[in-house]
């Protein structure tokens, strides 16, 4: 996990060392209910909201969230928020 803060706004990364999510998939796991077919294949793959909730709380606050390769060879998760200033 990383942190990264300038005059705009605050950037998070998140890394794990699993298996990793295939582009193809990146474009979609932040859809309801999807679930790659790695997923679908385990017992536990979950419901696939996960990320769509992530997504969801990240735009309703103005910022946004990209997957892309992890350098541990997983999945890493890019978050950006805005800083705003107090008036």
């Amino acid at each position: 996990m990383g942190f990264a803060v300038d005059k705009d706004g605050i950037t998070i990364t998140v890394d794990d060392d699993g298996p990793g999510v295939s582009p193809e998939d990146r474009e979609q796991i932040f859809r309801p209910f999807y679930r790659t077919d790695e997923a679908r294949d385990r017992e536990s793959g979950g419901t696939g909201l996960g990320l769509a909730i992530v997504e969801t709380a990240i735009q309703q606050h103005r910022g946004w969230v990209k997957a892309e390769d992890s350098p541990l060879g997983g999945l890493r998760l890019v978050i950006w928020l805005p800083l705003y200033k107090r008036s």
